[in-house]
């Protein structure tokens, strides 16, 4: 990683260099997967809460309307993907998207968690309406800012070395943003998420923090969001791809289709274990303290993570993204048969079986071990299908000749999303099956079948999830040997059309390795 840091970062002036970024730009421009994350959190782990706390809506439509409006969202996908693959102003292809979804997700957000308050008890028929709209309309902005994370890093760069890089960054960025939230949630209320105050504060700081993220991510893609980055040439940067073809595209593209199964197990098993409702039952309703446990465990979380971040990227700069994205995952796998050990073991009330770190026993060190090695191996690789995204793009260039992030993103995002989007629907039936009312938070007493409901929810899914991306990932034939190919095999391509040979004449003169000459090939 030293080598690459010490490197000319930004070759692609000429043809057959590849496209570097500079530092600066691969640090910043991940910021965008933050600045939608803040919402995302807020929106996944507290909405129902405002739902039902605050506006008393019923509580099976709260935590339904999150995987209505979640796929309503994945349905929006395709269409701005499609629009952004046309896109092409003076301000670039990329970067409008992220101005306006942003822009709109701090309306609908003054709409939905203050101008949803201003309507009386006396017609609620109403609430639930404006909730509808108001969240739908946030749901449009936030596809606009969010499609532009996977799409925009196909022209950010193509190095194989870098790209791995993209994850460590998505990650910290991550961390501002979601890890922001998460750290200040129980803080501002004490574990109540169910008041006007809590949303008071925290809507106001999500607003203020994503604008601020998504300022820097458009510095960090300003260079880059030019037609020079974009694809091969000819008329690589202005497809005219309509929606239905999508189904073509995406029967044709194997290597996609992979990693949506891999890029949906990760995030189902991510957006149901760090579920703070599950967390709450965990932590407050079993171990009986929430307070001293919630945040001192997200911290051992992150610090297990931190080596992770490291080696996840040294692996995939060696061995490439599918390597290290399969052995991380297995190593998580591994560690949470330990997690479903200790906790099918847990009793209610028996010190020698519980989670204490303010008297410390054997089941302590053990669950601090397990949960550790196995949240940092998960984290460090939750958003890796996000750089992997650009990879199966680069792959549609080279298969197609056809320069479409958007759709290839959107693609991705549309099976991400309806799955994930099973994660508060999941929790808020299991809730509702052992006869709570209310989502549980850190106030919420030990109930029957809270056990089983934690072991189901913080280890089964997740594990399962997990198994089917290390399946998905068995046939993905996109290693790092053959991304070099790929991409020396499009840079050729590239010189020749930009000296005047049409675009099909050169994606049938260089079609494998042996073809390209040596200026072209990747050391």
């Amino acid at each position: 990683m030293e080598s690459f840091m010490n490197e000319k970062t930004n070759q692609a002036a000429s043809p057959n260099a590849l496209n570097r970024a500079k530092l600066y730009q691969l640090v910043l421009f991940p910021m965008n997967n933050g600045a939608t994350n803040v919402y995302y959190i807020l929106t996944m782990n507290f909405i129902a809460y405002y739902a039902n706390g605050v506006l008393g809506l019923l509580l099976a439509f709260a935590t339904t309307m999150v995987t209505v409006m979640r796929v309503f969202d994945a349905i929006t996908d395709p269409i701005i993907g499609a629009l952004m693959d046309r896109t092409s102003t003076k301000w670039g292809k990329f970067r409008p998207f992220m101005v306006i979804g942003n822009a709109i997700m701090i309306i609908s957000s003054l709409l939905l968690y203050f101008g949803t308050r201003v309507i009386g008890d006396d017609m609620m028929w109403l609430r639930y309406v404006a909730f509808i709209l108001f969240y739908a309309l946030y749901v449009i902005g936030y596809t606009f800012q969010t499609s532009v994370t996977r799409s925009g890093q196909t022209c950010l760069t193509n190095d194989p070395k870098q790209r791995p890089l993209f994850t460590i960054f998505n990650t910290v960025a991550s961390l501002i943003g979601m890890g922001l939230v998460q750290f200040l949630a129980p803080l501002v209320t004490g574990g109540n998420y169910s008041t006007e105050t809590f949303f008071n504060i925290m809507i106001p700081l999500a607003m203020i923090v994503s604008a601020a993220m998504t300022v820097l991510a458009i510095i960090g893609i300003a260079g880059k969001d030019r037609p020079e980055y974009f694809g091969i040439g000819g008329d690589s940067g202005k497809e005219k791809v309509k929606v239905k073809e999508y189904v073509a595209i995406l029967k044709a593209n194997k290597e996609l289709q992979r990693l949506m199964v891999a890029g949906a197990g990760c995030k189902l098993a991510f957006s149901i274990a760090t579920n703070m409702t599950v967390l709450a039952m965990l932590y407050g309703s079993m171990m009986g303290d929430y307070g001293g446990l919630y945040l001192p465990m997200m911290i051992v979380g992150y610090v297990f993570s931190v080596p992770f971040f490291l080696l996840t990227v040294r692996t995939s700069q060696k061995k490439g993204q599918k390597a290290s994205l399969v052995f991380y995952v297995r190593l998580a796998l591994i560690m949470y048969v330990g997690v479903l050990a200790l906790l099918i073991m847990w009793k209610q009330g028996v010190p020698g079986v519980n989670l204490s770190l303010s008297h410390i026993n054997i089941y302590t060190v053990l669950f601090v071990l397990c949960f550790g090695i196995g949240y940092g191996a998960y984290y460090a690789t939750a958003d890796m299908p996000i750089p992997m995204v650009a990879d199966c793009s680069d792959y549609e260039t080279f298969r197609s000749g056809r320069y479409i992030p958007g759709i290839m993103g959107t693609l991705f995002s549309l099976v991400d999303k309806l799955v994930s989007s099973l994660g508060s629907t999941v929790v808020g039936l299991a809730v509702t099956a052992i006869g709570l009312a209310n989502l549980p938070d850190g106030t919420t007493p030990y109930a029957d079948g809270m056990h089983v409901v934690v072991i189901i929810l913080f280890c089964v899914v997740p594990m399962i999830a997990w198994i089917a991306t290390l399946i998905a990932m068995k046939g993905y034939k996109l290693t790092g040997a053959r991304m070099k190919e790929i991409q020396a095999i499009n840079a050729v391509r590239k010189d020749a059309i930009s000296k005047g040979i049409p675009l099909e004449e050169a994606m049938t003169k260089w079609q494998t390795i042996d073809q390209v000459p040596e200026e072209f090939k990747q050391s």
